[in-house]
């Protein structure tokens, strides 16, 4: 008898559906995996859980950005061919450009917070860099600080659960030091009166 068909809905049961994503994204890898190898497939996939984690899998040796390149020419080329191939060149050049200018501003930025390349800089810059640092030395201050502050406190903790220990002790050892009747004063201690009873108990029963 055949099985039966699985209706694809949601599942609601959240172990059930973690169970569920693990084990098909398992055979989903190894899927991938094996029309890479067996056809000599170019393959990509890109899952994301639920909660945002990555999973990934790339047959092409360059990496998965390459093949992520190749995918966006071959979907979006169709959509400019009508474009001329020189404007074409000439927006990807203005875009490659501003990369370039971000990635080398983000550069020199790391320097100056460095105390590296300050030459160029005028009073406004050096000024705007001196809060940064001072913002970012803050930052680190107040981590520091809860971090003592924490430490402080289980030590304190730990110290009181030393104090508490030894009082118990102190405690076991006075009652192991007291006599069981007290002749001198003339008053039986609680601990003496209650072995006093018992052996007198004794006495008469016996």
């Amino acid at each position: 008898m055949g099985r039966g068909r699985v209706e694809l809905k949601r599942i609601e049961n959240k172990i059930n559906r973690q169970v569920t994503f693990a084990k098909r994204r398992n055979g989903l890898l190894k899927k991938a995996y094996e029309l890479s190898v067996l056809c000599d497939a170019e393959v990509a996939l890109i899952i994301f859980s639920t909660r945002g984690k990555l999973y990934e899998f790339c047959s092409c040796t360059s990496g998965m950005l390459k093949t992520l390149e190749r995918y966006q020419k071959c979907s979006y080329g169709a959509v400019e061919v009508n474009k001329p191939s020189k404007e074409l060149e000439q927006s990807s050049y203005r875009e490659y450009l501003k990369l370039k200018a971000r990635f080398e501003s983000l550069q020199r930025t790391q320097r100056n917070l460095l105390g590296e390349d300050l030459g160029p800089l005028n009073t406004k810059d050096l000024e705007q860099l001196e809060r940064q640092l001072d913002s970012s030395l803050k930052h680190v201050r107040s981590t520091k600080t809860q971090f003592m502050l924490d430490q402080l406190s289980d030590l304190q903790n730990k110290e009181q659960m030393l104090v508490e220990t030894n009082r118990g002790l102190a405690m076991k050892v006075t009652l192991y030091k007291q006599p069981c009747i007290s002749i001198t004063f003339g008053r039986l201690p609680y601990y003496g009166l209650l072995f006093y009873l018992i052996d007198m108990l004794c006495v008469f029963l016996f």
